[in-house]
């Protein structure tokens, strides 16, 4: 699963227009238009070479996905101030394709305010069972010694449980 398909899978889970694409891109940090957020939830296929050849897409880099999420945090909670009432910089957890699972969980379940028992609840409902154990292992910071790799088919369940739970 690459970051346009996380993008879009988001995006169809959360119901979430293209200005409120453009805008949390923007709070984020991301300047983009919505014709080009258009072309970021473009999908295509792996073979398809001549769409990425002919600019009617644009690739989600690990830093526009993580611009996305942390805008994503403060469109849904508000900007977050320090001690002496600046803002505060969003971290930037993404090190390498292998972490980006882990991170989208860790972002959407901040920006949701989920508790780990509402997000064992949502993969539940996309026939997932996972203990609170392994649930801790996926959200800890990578190079935790109990750190545990999301994969793939982990994250996309996630997602279609979220399209289950906001969208009924």
């Amino acid at each position: 699963m690459d970051n346009n398909d996380i993008l879009i899978r988001l995006r169809y889970a959360l119901d979430l227009r293209d200005s409120e694409m453009k805008e949390i891109f923007e709070l984020g940090g991301e300047d983009l238009a919505v014709e080009e957020v258009k072309l970021v939830l473009t999908k295509i296929e792996e073979d398809d070479e001549e769409a990425v050849d002919g600019m009617d897409y644009i690739k989600c880099t690990n830093s526009m996905l993580e611009s996305f999420l942390n805008g994503f945090i403060i469109y849904k909670r508000g900007p977050q101030k320090t001690k002496d009432g600046g803002p505060v910089k969003p971290d930037r957890s993404i090190k390498n394709r292998s972490s980006v699972n882990n991170v989208m969980m860790k972002k959407v379940k901040i920006a949701l305010q989920l508790k780990n028992e509402d997000v064992i609840d949502i993969l539940d409902e996309a026939g997932v069972s996972i203990s609170k154990g392994e649930l801790s292992a996926i959200l800890r910071k990578e190079g935790h010694k109990n750190y545990k790799p999301c994969l793939d088919k982990f994250a996309r369940n996630f997602l279609k449980g979220l399209a289950i739970k906001y969208r009924t």
